[in-house]
């Protein structure tokens, strides 16, 4: 039988994608976020530029959002459910940066994130002169498990989860299948043997496996 390793804890849907493809799986959480115990902000956000579902989770009730700017379609849906008025949502933080300097350069911006967020936002608006206010609120935290079983496929769901793998483990003979082209940049130091999803969801990952070992 087909197994996988997903370097996230998966949910009960999730696992019965699985599950019903006839693939086995071992999962555990490569990282961990650790809110920053000192980030208070009581100012209410007309802007706010949100790229992950933890950035949310930490701020949700310190923080009042008119308006936001989302990485990511689970983010969205997230920020919807809180009644957040969403106004871009984009898969990836270039694409999203690239937007609000085409269409919403004349606006005051509040960027939350954590302290290993990636460039690609703050320096495409600070070449195109938009006002933004970086706000670090987590940081993220690597959970180091070595594995001696070895799997047919391994699950990464960002780079963070990518260095924290690789800190123990190698692939050995696995396919490394990730959520985009940001977690497959950093899988490339260490396999040429990369699954990238057709969208960047951990279903979509999931998704590619089935392609790949259903049934197998």
């Amino acid at each position: 039988m087909t197994t996988i390793l997903s370097t996230k804890k998966l949910d009960k849907h999730q696992e019965s994608l699985l599950l019903n493809a006839g693939i086995s799986y071992v999962s555990y959480d490569a990282i961990r976020i650790s809110p920053i115990s000192n980030f208070s902000f009581s100012k209410e956000v007309i802007n706010a530029i949100i790229t992950s579902q933890n950035t949310w989770k930490v701020i949700k009730d310190k923080v009042s959002i008119e308006n936001a700017y989302v990485v990511g379609e689970k983010t969205s849906q997230l920020l919807r459910e809180n009644n957040i008025n969403i106004i871009e949502s984009q898969d990836y933080g270039k694409d999203l940066a690239h937007k609000i300097c085409e269409s919403h350069n004349n606006e005051e911006f509040y960027f939350f994130c954590g302290k290993k967020r990636r460039n690609e936002i703050p320096q495409k608006l600070k070449e195109n002169n938009i006002s933004f206010t970086e706000i670090q609120v987590y940081d993220t935290l690597e959970n180091h498990k070595e594995f001696k079983q070895e799997f047919d496929g391994v699950l990464f769901f960002s780079p963070s989860a990518v260095k924290s793998f690789f800190a123990v483990n190698t692939l050995k003979s696995a396919i490394a299948f990730c959520i985009g082209t940001t977690t497959a940049k950093e899988l490339e130091k260490h396999t040429n043997h990369i699954i990238i999803a057709n969208q960047p969801t951990i279903e979509n990952v999931i998704v590619q496996v089935v392609k790949k070992y259903k049934n197998d």
